[in-house]
């Protein structure tokens, strides 16, 4: 009796009870993934956000979250990972813990300062933290808002940031976009496209600074740099008589 009470209880086990997500993974920021159309929120670790701008140890501003996404793209590069469900968040993501084999990222992130332990859901990651910290590592080698700060003072301020905030924003006319967020993509033959959020390519496309590909935080700056732009957004490319279709899109 007590074997099968405790089969039973294993079978209907929380912990047991989701898969986890496994595949190429595109990086939307320091501490988000997309694997398979599925958005994933690292669990324990909050990354800077994407326009936030940080100070070095000399006192020069950078943008620390763009500097943290395309370390984890870059950490991850084209292997697959294996994301597992810790919970589902308000917005319908999914928080989870994942890996590159048997490395856990959301670890490294925070390990080598790129991402601060998250203490107000998890205290999995304060040593790691710690050890960054120690070792004046990304972040703490220079100054910064905590993003949930930094956030916060945005959201005073009439600008929507991420879905994660305490107090959803008030509703405003247009939503203001900060986030540096375009992908510029070099193909194989060397030809710049850079893909819009909501493009055909844009989840799919892994940026790997290390090549000379960047994120953008403007059409007019990707322009600027010498990129061109690649499949637009679903709606463009069903409307508009006056749209162009883009030539052969670049996408590793």
């Amino acid at each position: 009796m007590r074997t099968a009470l405790a089969m039973l209880f294993l079978l209907t086990s929380p912990a047991l009870a989701a898969e986890p997500i496994v595949g190429r993974a595109s990086v939307t920021d320091g501490d988000t993934v997309v694997i398979r159309g599925t958005r994933i929120r690292l669990h324990g670790i909050d990354a800077p956000e994407s326009a936030q701008l940080c100070q070095d140890a000399t006192g020069k501003s950078y943008r620390c979250g763009q500097v943290a996404a395309l370390a984890l793209a870059d950490q991850i590069s084209e292997a697959n990972i294996s994301c597992e469900p810790r919970d589902t968040d308000r917005y319908g993501r999914t928080v989870a813990v994942c890996r590159k084999g048997e490395e856990d990222l959301n670890g490294w992130m925070v390990s080598q300062g790129y991402a601060t332990a998250y203490q107000r859901y998890s205290r999995d990651y304060v040593g790691a933290e710690t050890t960054a910290r120690a070792l004046k590592r990304g972040l703490w080698a220079g100054t910064f808002d905590p993003p949930s700060d930094w956030r916060r003072a945005k959201r005073a301020g009439g600008v929507e940031t991420r879905p994660e905030m305490e107090k959803p924003p008030a509703a405003t006319p247009a939503p203001v976009q900060t986030a540096c967020a375009i992908k510029g993509n070099i193909s194989r033959k060397g030809d710049k496209i850079y893909h819009l959020p909501g493009s055909r390519d844009y989840d799919r496309t892994v940026i790997k600074s290390g090549t000379g590909e960047r994120m953008f935080c403007s059409e007019d700056e990707a322009k600027a740099a010498g990129w061109r732009a690649g499949g637009r957004r679903k709606a463009e490319r069903m409307g508009g008589e006056d749209f162009q279709r883009p030539m052969l899109r670049g996408c590793d």
